[in-house]
């Protein structure tokens, strides 16, 4: 089934061929209006310059009309091979389909409501014929037996003909034309946009990407720039304030020589200022006890700094190298990351 794009905003056609996959775009003089066109030829050039086919409107109140609208439309530059001129259904149009079929251009009858509408475009050839499914629903009619009857008419009397839906309004619309076995559909973008959705789909995506983040990704790509260092002479005040610049729960405490002996967090500030009150504030980082701190390389994968802060239902590992602290990995940027709950 052949997939067109309904617009005539550039921005949207641009984003959509992109794809690479659509047979072609639908315009309308209505689309013109609406997008405050006012050089129409122009505006059919730039789009035809576009896409690989342009089904754009040949209007006439006769068919002479029609195909002079047509063969002037074609002297701008277009090309007869990738251009389909719609024609309204009427008996002039009709006329004017043949006339323009005739002489070896596309043709699309268009604004179909009847079988017998969609009979007489067939049967003087036109390339495609067009109901517009969303509009005949409107007015409560049973659009979708009508496109069926149309499949079935273009079957069942061979006619080189193929049936466009069109008037879409929502993906449903593009599920029931698959099943009628059309041969072609017009979509506007923001349903042609929801396509490929569905709610399932995307949580598939993101387990599968966060678990190859984990397995892939190394601490090195996701540390934060801030590393927040301590020595066992500074004071807590010292200590509280490097945490509060660089947003983490927590400073590296480190000896004489640089080495790291352990981490100091916003956990154990509370505590002792519950302990021990204001005048905590002064005292020296090397009047408490460190346990060995948990750590990792800059070279693990995300997974094992996930294990280790789940293991020890921690919210901030250091990162060292060389035994000296480089940076620290809080639980935040796991989170955001979306490899941990």
């Amino acid at each position: 089934m052949e997939l067109y794009l309904d617009s005539v905003n550039l921005k949207e056609i641009e984003e959509a061929f992109k794809l690479g996959t659509l047979a072609g775009l639908t315009t309308t003089p209505t689309f013109m209006h609406r997008e405050g066109v006012k050089d129409i030829d122009a505006m059919i050039l730039k789009l035809a310059s576009m896409v690989p086919v342009l089904q754009v409107e040949a209007l006439g109140r006769t068919a002479e009309e029609v195909e002079k609208e047509a063969q002037r439309l074609i002297s701008l530059g277009l090309n007869r091979a990738k251009t389909v001129f719609k024609i309204p259904v009427s008996l002039e149009g009709i006329r004017a389909c043949k006339m323009l079929r005739d002489k070896g251009l596309l043709v699309n009858v268009h604004l179909i409501y009847t079988l017998q509408q969609a009979y007489m475009a067939a049967n003087a050839g036109a390339t495609y014929v067009c109901p517009l499914v969303g509009r005949l629903q409107d007015q409560g009619h049973d659009a979708l037996a009508l496109v069926e009857q149309c499949v079935n008419m273009v079957i069942d009397y061979a006619y080189d003909t193929k049936i466009m839906f069109s008037s879409v309004r929502h993906a449903e619309h593009v599920r029931n034309a698959i099943n009628l076995g059309v041969h072609t559909i017009t979509v506007p973008w923001n349903v042609l946009k929801k396509l490929t959705e569905n709610n399932f789909t995307e949580l598939g995506t993101k387990q599968f990407y966060d678990h190859t983040l984990l397995l892939t990704a190394r601490v090195s790509e996701v540390i934060r720039s801030e590393n927040p260092v301590v020595g066992l002479n500074d004071s807590v005040l010292d200590a509280t304030l490097k945490m509060s610049e660089s947003g983490l729960g927590a400073v590296s405490v480190i000896n004489g020589d640089g080495a790291l002996i352990g981490v100091f967090t916003d956990g154990n500030l509370r505590r002792a200022l519950k302990e021990k009150g204001r005048g905590l504030l002064d005292e020296k980082m090397s009047g408490f006890t460190y346990t060995e701190p948990i750590s990792l390389r800059s070279d693990d994968v995300l997974e094992h700094a996930v294990a280790l802060i789940k293991q020890h239902k921690i919210d901030n590992l250091v990162v060292v190298e060389d035994d000296r602290p480089i940076g620290m990995l809080d639980i935040q940027d796991l989170v955001k990351l979306g490899v941990i709950g």
